[in-house]
């Protein structure tokens, strides 16, 4: 079993604006699932000594952290990923559910880890029967004493800032480039504060979220059910934070990402975060789970499809990373190659990320600044000098078996590139 290196330094923390600002400053009909350069990238080059298997081939056994191998190179190019389309990035496409923009993500690094608004992934595009002008309101009903409707003025006073969190579609597939995953800053009210404001009878267990669904045009061959809603526990609803958004990054909740109101659940795929809300109905442990629910019950992990809502598990995004973009150096008379990526999701920060480089053996990557958060992303880098020119398949896993990741032990997140020069 490979050695588990030490933690490194923790990232270091960002106050919000100064965070937003930099990300802000620093970027410039589908249905495929919900799928002049600088010549020094401030990123760790090398891999640590621990958790390196025989024949894996970095620069530098033991680089301090945060080190770039790279500065006195020069980067040549960047190296495009095979067998992903011809699918165009961060452009609107399609209608209605089978509406799609995929965010570039080669474009991360150290000083853009926010996306911007208008490159925020979009699964579903802004319902064209719902009116923009009509008052909105959101019904709270069922099991409770009585009925509310609450509008937009009751919620605006409570909306505060909830900070930088990661949303990735279920459905997010290498068709797609992997572009269904963005981060963005969001500001709103606790969904369980929302709920204090009725009493509910002593039967509900949770609520049902729905939000409008409703497009002229119907999805091709089926592939999208419409009824976007989903069921949950008020324990999960404590557990993981979640609140109705009202802004992103900074201003009011943009349409194609479900103004004036989403549901956002931090650490959930994004098919429970709710676009357009407009009813919350108290149920209880009898209530069935949505079409919603079933249909996306494969890509959030659960046993079958349950019947009953009650059943049906957190829809956590498990530990999951993947390479954004490969590089390609001239670093004195050698060729070389960096791979850049990022590692999300899970419950707490790893310090076990591994990667393999076609026929190289796992080796240990630089994660530098530690991982040290779950809400967003973190950046990672390894470099290669590959053995021979090819195509060269890019595996991932965390060498710690207690943590969950169905996804990269079935390389769902394998990433392929052809290299024309070693």
């Amino acid at each position: 079993m490979p050695v588990r290196r030490p933690r490194l330094r923790g990232f270091p923390v960002l106050e919000r604006r100064a965070f937003l600002q930099r990300g802000l400053t620093a970027m410039g009909g589908l249905a495929l699932g919900c799928g002049s350069d600088p010549t020094a990238v401030a990123l760790g080059g090398g891999a640590g000594a621990g958790g390196q298997d025989a024949g894996a081939d970095a620069l530098d056994g033991g680089s301090p952290p945060c080190a770039d191998l790279l500065a006195t190179g020069n980067r040549l190019s960047i190296v495009p990923f095979l067998d992903e389309g011809e699918i165009p990035f961060e452009t609107l496409l399609g209608e209605g559910w089978d509406g799609r923009l995929y965010t570039d993500l080669s474009k991360l690094d150290a000083d853009a880890l926010i996306v911007d608004n208008d490159r925020f992934y979009v699964r579903t595009r802004y319902p064209d029967l719902l009116d923009p002008n009509l008052p909105w309101s959101i019904r709270v009903h069922g099991l409770v004493q009585a009925e509310r409707k609450l509008s937009l003025d009751d919620l605006r006073p409570l909306s505060v800032p909830r900070g930088a969190h990661v949303l990735e579609c279920s459905g997010n597939s290498r068709g797609g480039h992997f572009g269904l995953l963005s981060a963005a800053e969001w500001g709103g009210v606790a969904l369980t504060q929302v709920l204090s404001m009725v009493n509910a009878k002593s039967s509900a267990t949770g609520v049902l979220v729905s939000g409008f669904d409703e497009h002229s045009v119907p999805s091709v061959g089926g592939h999208s059910k419409p009824g976007a809603s989903w069921v949950f526990r008020f324990d999960q609803l404590q557990a993981s934070g979640a609140f109705l958004a009202l802004e992103m990054n900074g201003a009011p909740l943009p349409a194609e990402h479900g103004k004036p109101v989403r549901l956002f659940v931090p650490g959930w795929y994004g098919c429970t975060c709710i676009k357009w809300v407009n009813d919350i109905r108290f149920v209880d442990d009898s209530e069935p789970s949505t079409p919603q629910m079933q249909e996306f019950a494969s890509r959030t992990h659960q046993v079958g499809v349950p019947a009953l809502a009650k059943d049906f598990q957190p829809a956590n995004i498990q530990q999951a990373a993947m390479p954004v973009r490969v590089e390609k150096w001239k670093l004195g008379q050698e060729i070389v190659y960096r791979v850049v990526g990022i590692l999300w999701g899970g419950a707490e920060p790893t310090d076990a990320l591994e990667m393999r480089f076609g026929s190289l053996g796992f080796a240990a990557v630089d994660v530098c600044p530690a991982q040290t958060q779950n809400q967003t992303w973190t950046l990672w880098s390894h470099v290669v000098r590959p053995t021979a020119p090819g195509v060269h398949d890019i595996d991932l896993r965390i060498a710690d078996p207690a943590i969950p990741q169905r996804r990269l032990d079935a390389q769902y997140y394998r990433r392929s590139v052809a290299i024309d020069e070693v």
